[in-house]
This record gives C-alpha cells, sequence and structure tokens, in this order.
C-alpha cells in the first residue's frame, strides 16, 4: 500500500531527528506516526460489516418501460465511513435517466457512486432506468473501495453476485406487420379438422376392418368374448407451432442484421399473443442455443395463461447467432409436433431448402404459413402455401419504435 512508504520514510526522519537531537521533529515525526497507525487500524475494519444490495424494481418489462435501479449500502459497526467508493457493472443497452456512467468495452457501463457513510447509517440511491432494447441483461458485479480519513490507506472487495433483466419484445398488432389477421388465422380456421381426442374415452364399439390396435379396449374384448374399439371424444383443439430463424445475411455470411431479427422477434410475439388470446395452443421454436436453454429454444404447446409470459423470456434471450439452418431444424423438429398442428415459419431468409422443406410438409398433409421479414416476397409456385410479406417500409417503421435507427 502507498500508506507504508510515507509509514517507512517517517520511522527513518523519526531515527535522523533523535540523532541529531531535534526534539521539534520528533514530534512531528511521532504526531504522523501516530496518524498513519490510526489511519492503518481505520483501513483495515473500514469494510468490516459494511453490507451492500442491490435492487431492480421488476426483473422483467415490456421494452420501451422503465424501471428503477436501487443500491443500499449499511454500515453495520462503530467506526464511520469518510468516504465510500462504489462501481457498478451495468448494460450499455440500457438509459441512465438519472446519474452518469463510464462507457466499457463488450457493451458494458460503469455506475459510480461516492459518498460518506455514518456509525450505524444506511444509505440508499435509486436510479431510474429505460430499457429501450429487447433482451437478457445482467446487472453487476461491483467493487467497493473505502479507506482512511487522509486517503493513506485503501481497501477493496468485489460483490460478484449478478441481477439480470429480461427485456420482452415489443407486442404489436398484426395489421401493423401487414399481416391481415383475419385472413391469417381465417386460413387457420377453415383447414381445422375435427380430431378424435386420445385422452378422452367416450365409449367402446365392435371392432371394424382397419381400426388401429392401439385402439382396441381389451378388458371389454375379454369381458363380451369379441374384440372392442375405443371411441373417442371429438376435439377441433389444433396447435400453432410458430418457427423463428434468427439468420438474416445470406450463408454463408455471419453476422446479423439486428433490424430484422428484431422484427421477426417482434413478429413471433405479437402471432403468439394473438393466437392464445384465439384459443389455440401455441409453441415455440428457434433454430438457436441461448445463455439459459438447454439444446434449442423450445416452448412447448399450451393454453395456459401464463403460456405467452413463457414465449416472451424464450424470445427475449435471443442473440444473433443460428445453430442451425431452418429447414434442417423444421426437418428435425416438425416430426415432433402433433399432426393438426399449423406450422407458421416465420425468416428473413428464405432460402431454395428451406423453401422445399416446406413444400415438402405440404404433401405430406400438414398445415403451414411462412412470413418473409424484409426483402422481396419469395415466388411460391403452388397456392397450396400460404405465404404473408412483412415489407421494409412497415419493417422499418415498427423498428424504429423501439429506438433502433434505419440501415
Amino acid at each position: 500500500m502507498r500508506g507504508d512508504y510515507w509509514l517507512f520514510f517517517a520511522v527513518i526522519i523519526l531515527i535522523i531527528s533523535l540523532a541529531l537531537n531535534q526534539v521539534p521533529l520528533v514530534l512531528i515525526t511521532l504526531l504522523f506516526l501516530l496518524t498513519g497507525g490510526v489511519s492503518r487500524l481505520w483501513n483495515r475494519f473500514c469494510l468490516h460489516r459494511v453490507e451492500y444490495r442491490r435492487h431492480l424494481s421488476r426483473n422483467q418489462v415490456f421494452s420501451g418501460e422503465e424501471i428503477v435501479y436501487e443500491i443500499e449500502v449499511t454500515n453495520r459497526k462503530p467506526l464511520p465511513l469518510p468516504w465510500l467508493h462504489i462501481e457498478d457493472e451495468l448494460p450499455n443497452n440500457v438509459t441512465l435517466l438519472k446519474g452518469k456512467a463510464i462507457a466499457t468495452a463488450e457493451d458494458r457501463v460503469i455506475l459510480i457512486n461516492m459518498f460518506p457513510v455514518n456509525w450505524y447509517h444506511r444509505v440508499r440511491r435509486r436510479f431510474p432506468l429505460r430499457c429501450p432494447q429487447r433482451g437478457c441483461f445482467v446487472f453487476g458485479p461491483t467493487r467497493i473501495r473505502s479507506g482512511d480519513l487522509f486517503g493513506f490507506f485503501q481497501r477493496e472487495k468485489r460483490i460478484e453476485e449478478l441481477d439480470f433483466l429480461l427485456v420482452y419484445p415489443r407486442l404489436v398488432p398484426l395489421d401493423q406487420l401487414g399481416i391481415p389477421s383475419k385472413q391469417l388465422f381465417g386460413d387457420i380456421r377453415l383447414r381445422r379438422h375435427l380430431f378424435q381426442d386420445p385422452v378422452l374415452t367416450a365409449g367402446v364399439r365392435d371392432y371394424h376392418f382397419g381400426d388401429s390396435l392401439k385402439r382396441i379396449h381389451w378388458k371389454s374384448t375379454a369381458r363380451l368374448g369379441k374384440l372392442q374399439t375405443r371411441v373417442y371424444e371429438p376435439t377441433t383443439t389444433v396447435d400453432l407451432s410458430i418457427f423463428l430463424d434468427v439468420r438474416t445475411l445470406e450463408a454463408p455470411y455471419w453476422g446479423s442484421i439486428l433490424q430484422l431479427q428484431e422484427l421477426g422477434i417482434i413478429a413471433a410475439a405479437s402471432i403468439s399473443q394473438h393466437a392464445l388470446k384465439e384459443g389455440y395452443r401455441v409453441g415455440l421454436y428457434v433454430n438457436q442455443i441461448t445463455r439459459f436453454s438447454r439444446g434449442m429454444v423450445r416452448v412447448p404447446h399450451s393454453q395456459h395463461p401464463d403460456q405467452l409470459l413463457h414465449i416472451l423470456e424464450a424470445l427475449a434471450q435471443l442473440h444473433q447467432i443460428e445453430a442451425i439452418p431452418a429447414g434442417r431444424f423444421i426437418q428435425q423438429e416438425a416430426r415432433n409436433v402433433p399432426w393438426g398442428s399449423t406450422l407458421v415459419v416465420i425468416t428473413a431468409q428464405a432460402t431454395d431448402e428451406l423453401l422445399a422443406e416446406l413444400m415438402d410438409l405440404k404433401r405430406v398433409g400438414r398445415s403451414v404459413a411462412l412470413i418473409k421479414v424484409g426483402g422481396t416476397a419469395p415466388e411460391v409456385m403452388t397456392d397450396d402455401l400460404s405465404v404473408y410479406h412483412i415489407s421494409d417500409d412497415i419493417a422499418w417503421d415498427v423498428v424504429e419504435q423501439i429506438g433502433l435507427k434505419r440501415t
């Protein structure tokens, strides 16, 4: 520590002053040594029993909303702190409405606070934040420094605990995206067929040629002495499977056009909201692995009231890099998607491979709709595949609402 050098020089001066019999200098040096000793002792205990806490007023918000970031320091000892220096790491994607932050590398900023804390005293400071961009953001770690009154000695400790903020994508009416909701969901509704729910058994009947052996009710067969087949309750429930392709640049280029990716995410979120309101069971599939996902992003189909929040949480965590091409991803996942499900594919790059896979799904009886984001609408040679296009003008108007500029 730099204070040790001053004490070392003070000891040398004391020895010289004693040798020269300079009493005033001896007294001054002793006073200096006493001050240095007290400062060193003060520094040793300055961060002892100092508690630090950060708090976000909300951990989940929608794009454009505001929250309050609060820090709290408590000094639980009779030793006052003449100064306390706190450096909090914050994401650069949130906007501080009060206070100043210093930009650092990797999209991070440092929020600096410096103030005294009396004995057995608590200090709180609040900073309003605006969250203009979707994402999963990390707050922390934190560095705390303090020392003696004269600044001879300093002690530091690091708080590694992190806080996370999820900013959900903005939800907009489908008509604002250029997608006629009545046409999209009306087209899906017209294609709904009357299915039989294998969970709900209405009764049994005599076996008819062609009935699946899986439907045979063996207990009734044994009791009546002839084959009996289960009869299931009818249902019109059809799942809506949303496949989002995060690639926005033509292969083999890497990277992302941020505006197009955000618009695709907004489209996925808005379609999910509309479909759930209409009574559909909705599931989400994304060709990406995120920080908190185990494998590809998959949100199972559900009509639960919290399903939209689960979908928004998954969309908030998406980044810019795909893990697998969309065509191959849909091919792998389609076999696990319920047969009565309608596949809605959202992409900015409608490649030949992707279109070929969608046409294969149509040929085997699947219901498929394609939503092209930006650029030009793809040319599809058949009317069986429903295609919707979000034009560039609509795209820029929507993304500018979340603070992104035209490029």
